[in-house]
């Protein structure tokens, strides 16, 4: 197949944002008495959303929130989350020669996540990677998230792609499933955000690294 669309998750793929998302959740947590979670464990609560993030991270650490307290829970994240967003996260090792090798055979990219589009934005802009993608696609961008194929084919029809010669790169279920729904072969990668092996989701091709990509 001859590529021209190649979509990127974003949290756990693209960059390892766990470290500024810890911080944000534990701000969360023990303003309310809970105590902090640790990396390893906030590195397995990743991949649905803030709202899901905060309500595992009380779940982890004492009892359930109240379905009503979520939502200042969550904006408070989002505020704490906003102003903080790349002190310690770094696109992972290879990906930016990976994304320069895209560019030079002239293959268009687009990220695909369920993290907002306005924190996706702000990321992928403070990291100075935007020039790398046609689109950033939330779950607020069309108001449908991942596993749901629709985000993935607004990522490939926006970058003016087409879904039989697009791929996704992803780390979690939630990304395999997506790219299965749409028909598009998956790349998992080994090194992101999950409690089991990317394997597990059975992605057309699995890699350790971002060299591994086009071997």
């Amino acid at each position: 197949m001859k590529l021209n669309t190649v979509v990127f998750d974003l949290d756990g793929t693209l960059v390892d944002t766990a470290p500024d998302l810890m911080h944000a959740t534990n701000a969360i947590l023990t303003a309310h008495g809970r105590r902090a979670v640790s990396l390893h464990e906030l590195r397995e609560m990743v991949g649905h959303g803030a709202r899901m993030l905060i309500d595992k991270g009380f779940r982890l650490t004492g009892d359930p929130i109240e379905g009503e307290r979520l939502e200042p829970l969550y904006q408070d994240f989002v505020d704490h989350y906003a102003a903080n967003i790349a002190v310690d996260s770094v696109p992972y090792p290879g990906v930016i020669e990976l994304m320069n090798a895209c560019k030079a055979q002239g293959l268009a990219m687009a990220v695909c996540t369920n993290k907002l589009e306005m924190l996706s934005v702000r990321l992928i802009e403070e990291l100075k990677l935007s020039h790398y993608f046609s689109c950033i696609i939330g779950p607020d961008t069309i108001g449908i998230a991942k596993p749901d194929p629709a985000p993935l084919r607004e990522a490939v029809q926006r970058s003016g792609g087409t879904m039989e010669r697009a791929i996704m790169i992803g780390d979690s279920e939630t990304d395999i499933k997506t790219a299965k729904a749409a028909s598009v072969p998956a790349i998992g990668v080994s090194f992101g955000y999950t409690d089991k092996h990317v394997s597990t989701f059975e992605p057309e091709h699995v890699i350790d690294h971002y060299d591994e990509a086009w071997a």
